[in-house]
């Protein structure tokens, strides 16, 4: 769900209520620049939507309280945060929650007028899905934050996933369509706030090949649509449909040979940056490669120099050719041939 190259020591998990799930500084490229960014993941009312087969944070929700003592809570950890990151350290704000900032709901008015001071004068980065994106309240959100610094200072984050409406329901349960996606860019550009696009690569019950190809069909359908891409490479979180699969055997996390395919082959620039990655749970090769890689595959987030996967792309290792036979043999909708 996010990229950053860096993480402090707030960066860990929380599980007090008063403070966010997770809170970071880092560097990203942003805009054709790379910025001081601070990243937010915010514990809230929960996701309205909460089916998605391979996400945990649906979990980091206020469980119980009256609506007052929802915006108590979101107040408390965005104090928390501007109290241990001081503005002048960071231009862009990211600000993720369990579901959706623009969903009345989960973020009731208060709680985010209360955000809008955290990202006040920042460029801001806000992850919500599709029918939240409503031009008035995108406008609303903006006036709270534009201080005349940024021509443009909101842009919304929407996890479309996959081009594929197939896909996306069966392989993701995410609810949405692609026609929905194209209103909320619309409702997005009419508010004057850009868009970045979340691809997944590698849901549940995908090849590796077919993965490979609704990553390159997924950028090519969207790309005229986003300011920024981002692909996340699937990593099995706890508690999710997709960790049930993983512990039977019948679900592999993506080679990072297949995220380096799928960004050489872009037209555009794409962020990456594999969570979880050279582990079992996340996309990861033999182990003896991985670390090279991954780290070709981050600097290229921030550099856009693709020199550098070519040339880890080249790397000699023997599981290059695992991965080869598994994109040749792999069957549609059968166990993974590896583990």
């Amino acid at each position: 769900m996010y990229t950053s190259s860096q993480v402090d020591q707030y960066g860990m998990s929380s599980v007090s209520p008063e403070r966010p799930c997770a809170a970071w500084t880092g560097r990203d490229l942003f805009r054709g620049q790379v910025w001081p960014s601070l990243t937010v993941i915010l514990r809230t009312g929960g996701c309205a939507w909460s089916r998605c087969l391979m996400c945990s944070y649906r979990h980091e929700r206020y469980r119980s309280g009256s609506p007052e003592d929802l915006i108590r809570g979101i107040k408390a950890q965005v104090s928390w945060v501007s109290e241990r990151f001081p503005p002048g350290t960071y231009d862009l704000v990211k600000i993720y929650t369990s579901g959706s900032l623009f969903d009345r709901n989960e973020v009731p008015k208060e709680a985010l007028a209360s955000v809008a001071g955290l990202c006040s004068g920042k460029m801001v980065v806000a992850e919500t899905r599709p029918e939240y994106v409503v031009r008035e309240s995108l406008e609303e959100f903006t006036s709270l934050i534009d201080e005349g610094k940024w021509k443009s200072p909101l842009s919304v984050a929407i996890g479309l996933e996959t081009s594929d409406d197939s896909i996306r329901e069966k392989s993701i349960r995410k609810g949405f369509s692609f026609d929905q996606y194209l209103t909320a860019v619309k409702e997005a550009r009419s508010a004057g706030a850009g868009v970045k696009t979340y691809l997944l690569l590698k849901p549940l019950f995908l090849t590796e090949n077919e993965a490979i190809e609704d990553m390159q069909s997924s950028i090519a359908a969207c790309a005229a649509y986003s300011d920024v891409i981002s692909m996340n490479p699937c990593t099995v979180q706890r508690g999710t449909e997709m960790e049930r699969y993983w512990r039977y055997g019948a679900y592999r996390p993506p080679y990072l040979w297949s995220v380096l395919s799928v960004l050489l082959s872009a037209g555009t620039h794409i962020l990456c940056d594999p969570v979880g990655g050279g582990y079992e749970r996340g996309p990861h090769n033999c182990g003896k490669c991985d670390r090279e890689i991954l780290s070709a595959i981050r600097s290229y987030a921030t550099t856009g120099d693709r020199e550098l996967l070519r040339a880890v792309d080249e790397t000699e290792c023997r599981c290059r050719g695992e991965w080869e036979y598994v994109l040749a043999e792999e069957m549609p909708f059968c166990m993974p041939l590896t583990r």
